[in-house]
């Protein structure tokens, strides 16, 4: 895949070179420092994949998405972790590199780069996904504008409240603007169960069942009648 560089540090643009250098699947044609020379080479001439900076002054690596009318596959790449969500939410965009960046988390997303490549697929038909490779295992949650990871083993319960989600984990709680149907689909079904139309629960974290009500670690929680089944279906029950 021929790519390009667009980053205004000199050591992130070398670091780069090497990474790209090392990996078979890419053929370095040009690299840049000023993001609107790169506009005007990717107008004029086409390339496969692109590692954009997003930080940059006056143009920042958003801004030249926006600019671009077909942009090619794009890696984006920030020393900020708080750009994740927003980096997915552009089309074009194949996956988002956290600085430093190693060979192998580098390798793994041009593989990822490389599968939209070579197959008709389009990354807008493709649910976001988390920005680290251990998304089987944590979500990222939005909080006073910073990521913050939460391991799924950590949540006990999440809990409505009103625009707001509470979720408690096993260190602390975070409140966060969203709804409980959209956290449930982001969640593994086979660890976690909406119990109640204002709760969610780890079902690992059950100390013990009473009637209607379930304990989670000091809370308790109600179960809805019509959840009830699947929650004894989920149980290892003697």
């Amino acid at each position: 895949m021929k790519c390009i560089i667009i980053d205004d540090e000199e050591i992130a643009r070398v670091i780069l070179e090497k990474l790209i250098s090392n990996n078979k699947n890419l053929d370095l044609v040009n690299s840049f420092n000023n993001p609107i020379e790169a506009l005007k080479y990717l107008n004029q001439n086409s390339v496969d994949l692109l590692f954009l900076d997003i930080h940059m002054p006056a143009f920042t690596g958003f801004d030249l998405l926006q600019t671009l009318k077909n942009p090619p596959k794009v890696i984006l790449i920030s020393s900020h972790a708080n750009f994740a969500l927003e980096a997915f939410e552009y089309n074009s965009v194949v996956d988002f590199l956290e600085k430093p960046i190693n060979q192998i988390r580098f390798d793994k997303a041009v593989d990822k780069a490389k599968l939209f490549f070579n197959s008709k697929i389009e990354i807008k038909d493709l649910p976001v996904i988390p920005a680290n490779e251990d998304s089987k295992s944590d979500l990222y949650v939005n909080i006073y504008k910073r990521l913050v990871k939460i391991s799924y083993d950590s949540i006990n319960l999440i809990e409505a409240k009103g625009d707001y989600i509470l979720i408690k984990t096993d260190k602390e709680n975070y409140t966060v603007h969203s709804t409980l149907k959209k956290i449930e689909d982001k969640l593994p079904d086979a660890v976690f169960l909406k119990v109640h139309r204002s709760f969610i629960i780890n079902i690992k974290k059950i100390v013990d069942i009473e009637d209607s009500s379930v304990l989670i670690g000091k809370n308790v929680v109600p179960v809805s009648r019509s959840s009830k089944p699947e929650l004894m279906k989920r149980l290892n029950l003697l």
